[in-house]
């Protein structure tokens, strides 16, 4: 028996656990959001807390990896509003999609919203995915049927106040953020009933996420 006979059921039993944990933290971070205690996830995945701590060494990298499946669903709908032949029903149908993932995961609430410290990758992943929706908001404009004073971060804190929505809703009405994004998508359209106050701008409201996250 070679030396690499010895080592490969440790290498199955660690891939093994590294699955169990991250089929875990999905469960938990659905039910519970990102702050969710991550001896539950040890639990479930029937693992100690140690193992769990040294397959991911913070509580970012177990959410970053954790996350990517949701991630690639909220990429493929930025890149189908981007594809989209009519940018409002792009524009409009990005954010029925990224409020109904929030509704149901309760991480997807928490990162789409960038009210959770995130990993570089994650955060950089995340804002890409959001930053080629100006293209689509452009055009929206031009056709004009989004309001002429929408900005990308108007999307950014309408996600936020979703976030709360779904977090003091999903016991007893689970189902209020439809009404929540239908009035928000109203709003948005073109020409708008009345001017809106000053938008705020990507530094502030970057301020202002990390205020936020600090909190927690």
């Amino acid at each position: 028996m070679g030396s690499s006979d010895i080592f490969r059921p440790l290498r199955v039993d660690a891939a093994r656990n590294r699955e169990a944990i991250l089929e875990a933290a999905r469960q938990v971070f659905a039910e519970s959001g990102m702050d969710a205690a991550l001896e539950e996830i040890a639990r479930r995945a029937d693992v100690g807390i140690a193992t769990l701590y040294r397959r991911f060494p913070t509580r970012q990298d177990l959410v970053a990896a954790a996350f990517e499946p949701r991630l690639r669903a909220y990429e493929a709908a930025a890149r189908a509003a981007i594809a989209a032949p009519d940018p409002w029903e792009g524009f409009s149908t990005f954010v029925r999609t990224a409020c109904s993932m929030q509704a149901a995961d309760a991480g997807c609430a928490d990162v789409f919203s960038l009210t959770f410290p995130t990993t570089t990758e994650l955060d950089r992943q995340l804002r890409a995915a959001t930053a080629g929706l100006n293209d689509v908001i452009e055009r929206a404009k031009a056709q004009a049927a989004l309001r002429a004073d929408f900005v990308l971060e108007d999307l950014v804190v309408l996600l936020m106040a979703n976030a709360g929505v779904v977090n003091a809703t999903k016991r007893h009405a689970p189902e209020a953020w439809e009404r929540f994004a239908a009035y928000m998508l109203d709003a948005f359209r073109a020409p708008g009933a009345s001017p809106l106050p000053e938008p705020v701008g990507p530094a502030r409201l970057a301020r202002a996420i990390r205020r936020s996250t600090a909190r927690r």
